[in-house]
This record gives structure tokens, sequence and C-alpha cells, in this order.
């Protein structure tokens, strides 16, 4: 159940959120952590004043590689459309088996500038010297995929609030508030070796 309550909080990061929603992702290390207030430094040099929400939640992510992802496996996959109609991954998130399912399909990635993101089953993987290739499969279609080496590949793990503190490494989507600070109810919290997620 645990995986699962840490896996949900990452959920941001591999299904497209509303245009609607007056959101802001931030990314960053946080700088001082006071109370239920976070100061972080972003990961663009700008300096966040984050209230975390009565009831919030902190969830980890740990560094995997091309090894961890399995055939049969579910897996969301960030990426950019390449000119030969395949897909290039930026980031690699291995679902818990308790979400199979999530947010299954192909669609724009509102993260990054023209990119997909694709949660799927992993239909075949092939390794190759310059990275590793799979074939994800959805309902109504698939997509082929090349996993550089430079790609940014993660799992969910457990976390805990006490490791909220100066120097984590952080990502939440977070509310403007009207002071200009911001507002978060869930905060991702990258575990040492792993690469802060988009």
């Amino acid at each position: 159940m645990r995986s699962l309550a840490t896996a949900c909080l990452i959920l941001g990061l591999t299904v497209s959120a509303s245009a609607q929603s007056p959101t802001t992702r931030i990314r960053g290390e946080v700088e001082t952590a006071e109370g239920n207030t976070l100061m972080i430094k972003t990961v663009d040099g700008a300096s966040a004043k984050v209230a975390l929400a009565p009831g919030y939640s902190v969830g980890g992510v740990v560094k995997a590689t091309t090894a961890d992802i399995k055939k049969g496996g579910f897996v969301g996959v960030g990426a950019r459309p390449q000119p030969d109609g395949s897909l290039l991954a930026v980031q690699v998130f291995i679902f818990p088996e308790a979400m199979r399912g999530t947010g299954e399909g192909h669609r724009p990635w509102g993260v990054l500038p023209d990119s997909t993101m694709t949660n799927a089953t992993v239909a075949e993987t092939v390794s190759r010297v310059e990275g590793a290739g799979i074939v994800l499969s959805y309902p109504g279609g698939e997509q082929r995929v090349t996993i550089p080496a430079d790609a940014n590949i993660i799992m969910a793990a457990p976390a805990d609030v006490s490791e909220l503190k100066a120097g984590a490494q952080v990502a939440m989507t977070a509310t403007r508030q009207a002071d200009g600070s911001f507002s978060a109810s869930r905060v991702t919290l990258a575990k040492p070796g792993a690469q802060l997620p988009y």
C-alpha cells in the first residue's frame, strides 16, 4: 500500500495536467525547511517559497537502469518524437505493479516542449551498444522508443517527512498564491543518486 501511495505522488510526471490548472512545476534543492514552509533554490537559479498544505504527502524516487525495465512491466515514458516516427526517451518511470494501467495511452506531455508521454506495457526490450530500445503497447497502438544513456530512469520508493531538509532534491506541482509564494500538497524527493524527475 505504501508503494501505491508513493507512486501516486509522481503521477503528475506521467499524466498530463489540465491546461486550465493554475499550477507551476517546481524542481530544485531545499535551502531551508521551517515547519511546513520550504525555501527552494530552483534548477534555473530562482528562489521559491512553498507552503506545504495540511496533510501533505512525501514520496521518493530512486535511480533505476534499463535492466530494471522488464518485458511485461508497466512504464511511463516522457520522450521527444524523432523524424522516423519513433521516440527518444527523456525520462522513464517504472510503475509499481499496483499502478498498472494508470493513465494508459499516448498523449502530449506538458512538462517539456514538443514532447509526449506514453504510459504502456513493455511489449519488447532490445539491448543496444548505444542504449536500449523498447516497444510500448497500449489499447489502440504502440510506440517504439530508444532509451539513450542519459535518459532519467527512476522508480518509486518510500520517503519520510524528515527527509525534507536542507540539501534535499525535490520536485512538485505547486499553486501560486497572491503574494507570489506557492502552495503544494505533494512533494517528490529524489533519493541519493537519482535525478530529479521532470
